[in-house]
């Protein structure tokens, strides 16, 4: 052989095993974890599980000290002035010039004014005036020493804050806040795993979907090879004249159908190999070959369960139970509206310009501490009694819900236990009639060759057999759903 032989060949077997690959063989166990691991509906599930998880955790860090710190910083274009540029004694006016020098104007009511006015046209009236003037300059600059100190820099401000604060006691709102985010993360893991039992359900369905389908394929097939081989006797039969052309319309008309059945049987399997691909989260155009060991396999859960503790099990009870307890603690919440609250917190203040020594924009200042208790009691609020009153009639409710859905989940439990002891017996029944229509078929088919019985009547057993082992196909397939449900139902998936 030459080169290209061998690439041709390689070729061929590498077509060959992607083609192999394409068709996977998996377990039922196989399916539903691939379902479980790949799924997207049980990772977005899980990240709502962790979401309540640290909603609990949030509750729970409320009660403990909170610690902040702060800090600002402020530019202004201007600053303050306590005192203003003028002001009036009794003895007379101070006032600070915009050129920053500043004038004391004795009263005629003060004393110095009153000299003053008594010196004039002495000999003393130049000295007077002169040490009323000193003694007015002296006072006009201790009015601009003391403007000038009361007129801090606010140009720039600069604050920084430390505090604790730490709940003392506010009605019992943070426990039930926590006991609120408890039940919120309990109704997510309860919702996990009911979602972890809804897709097991919706793998076994769809898996015992595409067994069935398979195995009515395959009866499709055998019932058309039976139809080809009855319409060529019946030919060989027309032409040594035993039977008439309308005997030879009838086979192919029986064949026609079969092969329409046929052809309808392998598109269901397409669609149901497709479904079971999405749920297991494979693609579309993944093939199957199932183990189809289990299918005539269907028992009751061998676990003695009673139908109380089934149903006390069950998701939604559980589910129906934390709204319950959260139902309750929103009207404990409501009432915690009506109690006392304390707050404790303390802190550490620093700021620049400070005031430890006067207004000072050095940053030599210790800054301060504080603490102290808040005390809220509220007197009259009819709205937060009311509010009381409905959360508690609400959590009435849920409690008369929960014990309703109860007495309904004890009825579907019972009724899939029944039906699934019906579905066993049903499963009897049609293998005990396929048998007999397969036994009939033979006697039919020996009888034909022996020329006992016309083409129509042996269509008609084979009708009849194809009938009855669809039937057991049915049958067994609804057996094992019903069983996953039950299974479901009691909890044990």
């Amino acid at each position: 052989m030459n080169k290209y032989t061998y690439i041709i060949i390689f070729c061929l077997l590498c077509f060959v095993s992607a083609k192999a690959q394409d068709t996977l063989v998996y377990t039922l166990t196989q399916c539903r974890e691939m379902a479980l691991t790949s799924g997207m509906s049980a990772k977005s599930q899980e990240e709502l599980r962790l979401a309540a998880k640290y909603n609990r955790q949030a509750a729970l860090a409320a009660m403990f000290p909170r610690i902040t710190a702060n800090a600002s910083y402020m530019w202004n274009n201007a600053n303050v002035h306590l005192l203003e540029n003028s002001s009036t004694f009794k003895s007379g006016t101070a006032t600070v010039n915009p050129d920053g020098t500043a004038n004391f104007v004795w009263s005629d009511e003060s004393v110095v004014g009153r000299i003053e006015e008594a010196a004039k046209g002495t000999v003393f009236e130049e000295a007077v005036t002169g040490l009323a003037d000193k003694a007015g300059q002296e006072l006009a600059d201790g009015y601009k020493l003391l403007y000038d100190k009361l007129s801090p820099d606010m140009s720039q401000i600069f604050i920084a804050h430390v505090g604790v604060t730490q709940p003392i006691y506010v009605g019992g709102r943070l426990i039930q806040m926590y006991k609120i985010a408890q039940a919120a993360e309990n109704i997510a893991t309860i919702e996990s795993e009911a979602k972890h039992d809804d897709i097991i359900y919706a793998v076994d369905e769809a898996y015992w979907r595409v067994v069935s389908v398979s195995k009515k394929k395959n009866l499709a097939e055998q019932y058309y090879q039976l139809l080809c081989q009855l319409e060529n006797d019946v030919k060989e039969a027309l032409t040594e004249g035993l039977v008439t052309q309308a005997d030879l319309l009838k086979v192919t008309t029986k064949r026609g159908e079969a092969e329409v059945k046929k052809l309808q049987a392998e598109n269901g399997l397409t669609l149901s190999n497709m479904a079971l691909a999405q749920v297991c989260g494979l693609p579309l155009t993944t093939g199957f070959i199932l183990d189809e060991s289990g299918l005539s396999e269907t028992l009751l859960p061998t676990d003695s369960v009673s139908t109380e503790a089934a149903v006390a099990n069950r998701t939604e009870i559980q589910l129906l139970e934390q709204s319950q307890k959260i139902a309750k603690s929103n009207a404990k919440l409501a009432a915690a509206g009506l109690q006392p609250n304390i707050v404790a917190s303390a802190g550490y203040v620093y700021s620049n310009p400070n005031m430890e020594n006067g207004f000072s924009n050095r940053w030599n200042g210790r800054g301060f501490f504080t603490a102290g208790v808040v005390v809220n009691v509220p007197i009259a609020h009819a709205d937060a009694i009311l509010r009381y009153k409905a959360a508690k009639h609400a959590a009435n409710a849920m409690a008369l819900k929960t014990e309703e859905t109860r007495e309904l989940l004890t009825l579907q439990t019972t009724q899939a236990n029944q039906k699934l002891m019906e579905a066993q017996q049903k499963i009897a029944l049609a293998r005990l009639t396929q048998n007999n229509a397969a036994e009939v078929l033979r006697m039919a088919q020996e009888s034909y060759d022996a020329g006992m019985i016309t083409a129509s009547e042996l269509m008609q057993a084979q009708t009849a057999w194809l009938a009855a082992a669809s039937d057991l196909v049915d049958a067994e397939a609804e057996a094992k759903t019903t069983e996953t449900k039950l299974r479901k139902y009691l909890r044990q998936l």
